[in-house]
């Protein structure tokens, strides 16, 4: 088996499914943008929601399972990361996400990579773009970090 990376060798994007919109000049809906409107239901349905884990629950790794199946995501309770890390973490994305754009681009994941700013892997499976823009670490940001704060990138790691 191949590790993530690998595999996003293998499998390049074409660097219109890299660079996310640039926000600051954006001003008008672009219709690559453009999704219809999503239907919900009024009435709470658990089947709609996203899974919760609780790592204490000695099942906990069978519910991870579970709700990567049906998800792809879940939500993390009594996981003990102390919420001083956790606003450290939040205070240097929110660093990354207000850079301009310019200075973001410096970090541009390649087409064939896993890492740096872009577009999630997942952008081409469908019609049209998300809203969002992204950093991908895996490993070390060093290479990524001292790119974008070349005298201050130290807080980011």
């Amino acid at each position: 088996m191949s590790t993530l990376s690998e595999a996003y060798q293998d499998l390049p994007l074409h660097p219109h499914h890299v660079i996310p919109l640039d926000f600051d000049s954006v001003r008008a809906l672009p219709d690559s943008h453009a999704w219809p409107p999503a239907s919900h239901s009024s009435e709470s349905d658990d089947r709609l929601s996203i899974p919760t884990v609780d790592l204490t629950d000695p099942d906990a790794g069978k519910l991870i399972g579970q709700a990567c199946e049906a998800w792809g995501a879940f939500q993390v309770t009594n996981h003990a990361i102390p919420l001083d890390l956790l606003r450290e973490v939040e205070s240097e994305a929110r660093r990354l996400f207000s850079l301009p754009t310019g200075q973001k681009l410096k970090a541009l994941r390649s087409p064939g990579g896993a890492t740096g700013y872009g577009l999630a892997r997942i952008s081409p499976f469908f019609n049209k773009y998300m809203w969002h823009e992204g950093f991908t670490i895996m490993g070390s940001s060093t290479d990524h970090a001292s790119d974008l704060w070349p005298n201050d990138y130290q807080r980011f790691w």
